[in-house]
């Protein structure tokens, strides 16, 4: 066990336009969009506190103030549910209440890219690591990609990366790291390219949207220049660090839905709901002539 300093912040960019998910996403933020009963945003929320996450960092931007609304208590909805007896929908309120000083909020006044996201966080979480989600991007597994994230980078120190494993003819498509020596619960990091050339890639683990990074990433991107798209891209950023600082990838075995695209956010819908006891059996049979009238 190596001496790291304790985890206890995550940053949420949640600035996003969701122009793929228009007009939805004219007047709800993309982060707000529900699957099955619960916003996105939630259960990426839901995992960070499971790793032992304390405070909540929203990076947010114009028309998402609903975002700090919906981490509110909401004075009138409580005292209506206790008015007509409905306590199972207020535990569940306040179950998924966050207390009070836990959640910080700041702007990020321009779409600059992920990179000048993570940058505009940096006087909240200071000088310590900190955890960044991507909002878009929900996972099921027996236990949380954060959750696993955090038991090895308290081996390793360090940064650390989820990743996961795609066809090697996609690989293409994604951010790629090298592989390097074998660690418990996955490996050094010696290497990392965003969308490789087809043919060229060091592997087929790319990067899911999960990392755990050094407070030197924030100088780093302070003088970033902008990269693809013209924006400030925090691959980039992480391939300075590495000059400096170990990265190790955390193999994620569990399912990843990415809810920025309509099929993954149907997707996961589905999937969610045919987990939940109180729905399936509401669904099943209707699901199961769907799947049929497609042959």
């Amino acid at each position: 066990m190596v001496q790291t300093k304790k985890l206890r912040k995550a940053v949420f960019p949640v600035a996003g336009l969701g122009t793929r998910f228009l007009p939805a996403t004219k007047a709800v933020p993309k982060e707000m969009l529900t699957v099955v009963d619960k916003p996105v945003i939630q259960y990426v929320v839901d995992e960070a506190i499971e790793a032992g996450i304390e405070h909540l960092v929203f990076v947010t931007g114009r028309g998402k103030a609903v975002i700090e609304d919906y981490f509110d208590i909401q004075f009138e909805l409580e005292q209506t549910l206790k008015a007509r007896n409905k306590n199972a929908e207020l535990s569940l309120l306040e179950s998924l209440q966050p207390t009070a000083g836990q959640t910080s909020f700041t702007r990020q006044q321009e779409p600059l890219g992920l990179g000048h996201a993570v940058w505009c966080a940096r006087d909240i979480v200071g000088h310590e690591p900190f955890a960044l989600l991507l909002p878009d991007m929900i996972m099921r597994a027996e236990k949380g990609c954060l959750k696993g994230m955090v038991e090895l980078y308290e081996k390793t120190g360090g940064n650390i990366v989820a990743v996961e494993e795609c066809a090697p003819e996609q690989a293409h498509k994604y951010g790629i790291v090298g592989v390097g020596e074998t660690l418990e619960g996955g490996f050094k990091i010696n290497q990392m390219v965003e969308k490789p050339a087809k043919g060229t890639a060091p592997s087929n683990f790319f990067i899911n949207g999960r990392y755990i990074l050094q407070p030197e990433i924030f100088e780093i991107l302070s003088t970033q220049e902008r990269g693809a798209g013209n924006e400030i891209q925090l691959t980039d950023g992480m391939l300075k660090l590495a000059q400096s600082q170990d990265f190790a990838g955390y193999h994620f075995k569990g399912q990843t839905f990415d809810c920025g695209s309509k099929d993954g956010f149907i997707l996961a819908n589905v999937s969610f709901a045919i987990e939940r006891a109180d729905i399936r059996p509401a669904i099943e049979d209707q699901l199961k002539a769907l799947l049929a009238a497609l042959k």
